[in-house]
């Protein structure tokens, strides 16, 4: 019979006003890589919080039982001490710092005088680097290297504690798929070392690819947990475990109903905010239609994001050139609030950092691209804010108790639908939707999905911009591709490929005016 190395028996969790977990069972065998799916909001990461002491012994019902036996720690330090370690979502890293002094952050190697010894420190910092296959100087600021390169400093991180049980939440929601790739390899051999890891993903190909078992987790109660490795038709069990449904088509139907061009951008470049000389949108021309989505296919550094960002008020780049059309007339946007003036909005990719005031309420957060529209002798009408506010609480589906709460508190696909409602009840007419679907369920992604067949429904045009080549297959009327800041090929849905998209996404060269189709 297997060896168990961790069970949790009976854990319930309670918050003013809502039980965020009721009777969850998990355990999990030693050795094995264990997932956890599950909605936004259904109590993964409460459940990993409450395993890693963050949420103290006494603040919960129930027992951790670790190693055989009962547990009570009442801080991280406690449960590193047995060697449980998590990774949060949120990356812990002091960006200022070098590698090796994150590394080894309250963990210092200290010589005979009680000083830190940065030779043995780095020396160190090297070895566990390698373990991680990260070929870095221990001595490089971590804000000097990219999100995977991050996350594998965690991992380096980890082993330093003599990690024994290695936690991760979602971490590859924010990985290219080469950088994903490397860290569930990282994961594999970590596995064949005797460490045992759980992994919260809302990516089920990557839980069925690399999972022994998984447990799936809704509305703060186990549903079940499963055998994964080489299991036919797995992911649909996972789904209807998690939204208590089928989804018989993850990608909601709707009437392709395309009207005239609605806006069109020419000839659009963009130079490096920093880098002189260096472009990073290359006289890119595009167009969308009433009534249809677009989307934009690029892989990492393509200029996706860079592209959107300049043409939504210049908030991206210097010396951009280039010309916006909308209704045929050419627009001047100089900034933000010219953009929000002409009909453009823009869902950033990033909706923590730049997409929502996180300590302030859903009410404010909703209504803070347009108060204009709120505004009576240069004053908010507060009521009105609040009757908004509720009327896209219901329409949008937002699930909070209130519009007063705030928005921190909210799940990503809630926050998500904000975000959504910000830029709706600014009246845009053209909706640039970056990652649109980034670190969110299946079940909250299509309702993201359905709220975009009611903007085109209604006459609007949307943008998405999106690393997932299946959503823009599944959404989009159109797909244009990206490479290098080039858009190499304008492609119809209908005959567009996964293999002849990524063909136009890895051109090394992209040909101007050449007509490419996938």
């Amino acid at each position: 019979m297997p060896k168990h190395i961790l069970e949790m028996r009976k854990i319930t969790k309670t918050f003013p006003g809502v039980k965020a977990l009721s009777d969850v069972e998990l355990s999990v065998i030693d050795g094995e890589i264990h997932g956890i799916c599950g909605e936004n909001g259904a109590g993964k990461s409460t459940l990993m919080k409450v395993l890693s002491g963050v949420y103290p012994y006494g603040t919960y019902e129930g027992d951790i039982v670790f190693d055989d036996d009962v547990q009570k720690f009442h801080s991280i330090p406690d449960s590193e001490h047995k060697g449980i370690v998590i990774i949060h979502q949120e990356l812990a890293l002091i960006p200022y710092l070098s590698v090796a002094e994150n590394i080894f952050l309250g963990n210092e190697r200290r010589g005979k005088n009680g000083m830190i010894d940065w030779n043995q420190t780095n020396h160190d910092a090297m070895r566990l680097l390698e373990q991680v296959g990260l070929d870095e100087n221990p001595t490089t600021p971590v804000n000097q290297l990219g999100v995977g390169k991050q996350q594998l400093i965690e991992i380096a991180k980890a082993l330093s504690k003599d990690v024994r049980l290695l936690i991760l939440d979602e971490p590859t929601s924010a990985l290219n798929d080469d950088d994903s790739e490397h860290l569930l390899g990282l994961l594999r051999s970590l596995k064949e070392r005797g460490i045992t890891s759980i992994m919260i993903s809302h990516k089920l190909n990557e839980i069925q690819e690399i999972c022994d078992r998984t447990t799936i987790i809704r509305d703060g109660h186990t549903i079940e947990t499963i055998d994964v490795a080489g299991k036919e038709g797995i992911q649909d069990r996972i789904i209807r475990g998690m939204v208590g449904r089928d989804l018989t088509n993850r990608y909601p139907k709707r009437e392709h109903v395309v009207g005239e061009e609605l806006f069109r951008v020419e000839d659009w470049t963009v130079y490096h905010p920093t880098q002189p000389g260096r472009i990073v949108v290359d006289n890119a021309s595009f167009n969308v239609r009433k009534g249809e989505v677009v989307g934009i296919a690029g892989v990492m550094g393509a200029g996706r994001t860079e592209l959107a960002m300049s043409l939504f008020g210049r908030s991206y780049g210097r010396d951009i050139s280039g010309r916006m059309y909308m209704h045929g007339e050419e627009i001047q946007v100089r900034d933000v609030s010219d953009a929000i003036k002409n009909g453009l909005a823009y869902a950033t990719e990033d909706r923590k950092r730049y997409g929502l005031n996180l300590i302030d309420d859903v009410r404010r957060n909703i209504s803070s691209a347009a108060l204009f529209k709120l505004a009576k002798r240069g004053w908010v009408d507060g009521n009105r804010e609040i009757k908004v506010a509720e009327e896209y609480r219901g329409s949008m589906n937002i699930k909070t108790p209130s519009v007063m709460q705030t928005v921190g508190n909210l799940s990503g696909g809630n926050q998500q639908k904000v975000v959504l409602s910000k830029w709706i009840y600014s009246d845009a007419e053209v909706m640039i939707l970056d990652e649109p679907t980034r670190g969110i369920d299946v079940g909250a992604k299509y309702e993201i999905y359905t709220i975009v067949n009611r903007l085109v429904a209604a006459g609007k045009a949307v943008i998405i911009i999106s690393s997932e080549l299946p959503e823009l297959l599944g959404t989009c009327d159109r797909i244009y591709t990206l490479a290098f800041g080039v858009v190499t090929g304008e492609v119809p849905v209908a005959e567009a490929t996964q293999e002849g998209l990524m063909t136009l996404m890895t051109q090394e060269k992209a040909t101007k005016d050449k007509e490419v189709r996938a």
